[in-house]
């Protein structure tokens, strides 16, 4: 079971620094491609605000990595679920403000990670 929310974990943090990298650095093109339902003017002048949220994107991705590195495993056990919980929570606040897609894309597999996290 262990190395199921292993895979989760790295597969969740992989996902966010994704999204870091196109917030952060890619906005302007990969943005435009992804969320279509936006102008394309808007891209120029939310470059800002998207590279903030990347940034924290990053922070998650890290907090989950650092999560797999810690070697006592009640920590381990502990700095993950609050990273998995963090996920969660901007996922479902980004489902409802922004796309329902975004908890079938994000909150599902770290809801999935948590539960397994706990179960074990």
């Amino acid at each position: 079971m262990q190395i199921v929310i292993t895979v989760l974990i790295i597969l969740i943090a992989l996902e966010h620094f994704y999204f870091m990298y196109f917030e952060m650095f890619t906005w302007e093109t990969i943005g435009k491609k992804t969320f279509k339902s936006l102008p394309a003017h808007l891209f120029t002048p939310t470059k800002a605000l998207a590279a903030n949220q990347g940034l924290y994107n990053g922070f998650l991705a890290a907090g989950l990595v650092w999560s797999l590195l810690i070697e006592n495993t009640k920590w381990q056990s502990h700095v993950a679920c609050f990273f998995l919980s963090c996920v969660i929570v901007a996922s479902v606040y980004g489902a409802v403000t922004a796309s329902k897609k975004i908890f079938f894309v994000q909150a599902l597999p770290a809801i999935v990670a948590l539960l397994l996290l706990l179960s074990n």
